[in-house]
Order: structure tokens, then sequence, then C-alpha cells
């Protein structure tokens, strides 16, 4: 089970947006809309970056750069919050019991990572976590390649769960499943286009379906 972070286990739309127009405002840039931040998150942050710049990227990487300084710099202030979605932590205690080996698949660098893990607790809860910065970014299927040779899994036992259609697209182009959740960044029937066996509106809801996917197995198979 793969999981993507950013809008699927926790919500950081907020510390997101105000990290990216911080790092456009270093550079007196107009400050991107909140949708179109929110439209790209999943995506490898200088993809990101170099698609909300309205004309040529030549301050593209000095924006990233900012970005990441200001991302940290918020990260590390006492208010700061990316809160878990509800549900999220007695569903992953139901996929370990079912058998489940968990992972993460997210466009955030391991830094960032780690850090929000740690926040919440879950930092032993993943045995395989792969980051943007070292593996290529979404959609490419790296990513799930990577995961799925670290743990001896196979593309017909791997479901990727995520509220992209980038994590759908990722899944598609490894070869495997996927679940969407509808409460992140893109609209369920973009996700269902995009490939989805299913979306789920709560958590509770992913280990059944999880189990009907695999033809009334659990996780072990």
């Amino acid at each position: 089970m793969l999981f993507d972070c950013d809008g699927t286990l926790v919500d950081s739309q907020h510390h997101i947006i105000a990290a990216m127009r911080q790092a456009f405002a270093a550079f007196a840039l107009p400050e991107p809309h909140a949708d179109d931040v929110r439209r790209l998150v999943g995506l490898p942050l200088d993809v990101s970056v170099r698609k909300l710049l309205e004309a040529g990227a030549a301050n593209a990487d000095a924006v990233v750069a900012a970005y990441r300084e200001a991302a940290f710099a918020m990260r590390h202030q006492p208010d700061h919050q990316e809160p878990l979605f509800p549900g999220l932590r007695e569903v992953l205690d139901t996929l370990e019991a079912d058998g489940c080996l968990l992972g993460i698949a997210t466009g955030k660098a391991r830094r960032g990572l780690d850090a929000t893990l740690q926040m919440h607790g879950l930092a032993d809860r993943f045995i395989t976590l792969q980051t943007a910065d070292i593996a290529r970014g979404k959609p490419d299927p790296d990513m799930v390649l990577r995961a799925m040779r670290e743990t001896g899994a196979t593309p017909a036992s791997t479901l990727v769960v995520g509220d992209t259609t980038f994590d759908i697209m990722m899944a598609r182009n490894a070869g495997t499943r996927s679940v969407g959740v509808a409460w992140g960044y893109h609209d369920p029937d973009e996700l269902l286009q995009a490939g989805a066996h299913a979306v789920i509106r709560r958590f509770a809801d992913l280990p059944q379906l999880v189990r009907q996917i695999m033809g009334g197995q659990s996780c072990a198979m």
C-alpha cells in the first residue's frame, strides 16, 4: 500500500500555499493563486514552480530554493500545523493487521516528509519512503517501481492511494491499481477518469475496498 502524503495523509495546503507565495514575493513576482498552487501539489517542486511562472523560467531555480527555505522556517514555528485527515491512524492499524506493507510515494523532499511523519508520530509506520529528491517525480512510475523493489512486491499486489491525477497516472504507469481520495486537491471525477479503481470519501472505507480489489483477500497474498 503506497500512500501519497500532501492532500492524502495530511492537510498541508495552507503551508504549501503560504511558502509558495513567500517564495514568489522574494523576487517581486505576482502572487500565485491558491487554486493554481493546489492543482500542482504532487508534482516535483521545480516542475510546479515553472508551471506557476507566467513568463520564462529564468528565476525558477531561485524560487525553488526560496520555497524550500520558507517551508523549512514555517515548519519550525510553534504554531505550525499539518493535521492528519480523520481516521488515518485507525486505518493504518487495520491495514497492518491485514498483512499490508505500508509505504509513501510523495512529491515532498525527504527532509519535509521526515518532519511531517515525526510531527505525527508516524515515522515507524512505513517501511519504504519514496521522495522526489531520490526518485523521478510523478507521474513517472519510478517511485512505485523503487518501492516494489525494496519490498519484494509485485504490480498485482500493489495499490497506490492518492488525491491527484498525478498519483493515479503514476500507478497506471507502474502497472498497479490505485484508489483516489475525495478530500484532496483534484476532484473525484478527475481521479476516476485518470484510471482510479474507486474513490473513497472517508479513510474508514479503505480496508474493505482493499479486500474487494484483492479479490476478497487481505494484503497478505
